[in-house]
Order: structure tokens, then C-alpha cells, then sequence
């Protein structure tokens, strides 16, 4: 049985550390960028549909909304991990 808070509290850590090294890549490596977001869609040009407005505005209320949202599927996917695995 997975423990529904950590579970939940661990991969809201994890997206928040992953969003931050891509907003620091993005900020002083836009090419490195590019490469590394696009090649998880199969080379599909999906870099360039993301805004290159950079301001801290964005990045916190990106922050928070990503924070938010992968805590609530962490929390639920482990809830239904439970209730699958009786």
C-alpha cells in the first residue's frame, strides 16, 4: 500500500525540481532547450508553441499551478493504486 501523502508530497518535490532546471535552461540555453523539450515528442517542434516570456510573474504562477496539480494526481493516483491493489 502507498502511503497517499508522501506519495502525493514527493512527486509535487519532483515536478518542481524538474520545472526548475527546464526554466534555468530555457533562460541560458534556449537551444539545449529546444532539443531536450522536443525530443520527448518525437522531434515534433513543441518548444516553440511555449511563450518566451520569461518574467517571474509567469514562472511563479506556473510553479504554482504545475505544484498544485501534480500533488492532486500524486494524491489520487496512490489512492487508486490502493484501492486497485486489494
Amino acid at each position: 500500500m502507498l502511503n497517499k501523502l508522501a506519495f502525493a508530497n514527493s512527486l509535487a518535490l519532483v515536478v518542481i525540481g524538474f520545472y526548475i532546471v527546464l526554466y534555468f535552461i530555457a533562460s541560458f540555453a534556449p537551444t539545449l532547450f529546444s532539443l531536450f523539450f522536443n525530443a520527448q515528442f518525437f522531434g515534433a517542434d513543441i518548444a516553440s508553441l511555449i511563450p518566451e516570456d520569461f518574467s517571474l510573474f509567469n514562472f511563479a504562477g506556473t510553479l504554482i499551478s504545475i505544484t498544485i496539480m501534480s500533488w492532486v494526481m500524486g494524491y489520487f493516483w496512490a489512492w487508486f493504486y490502493n484501492k486497485l491493489a486489494k
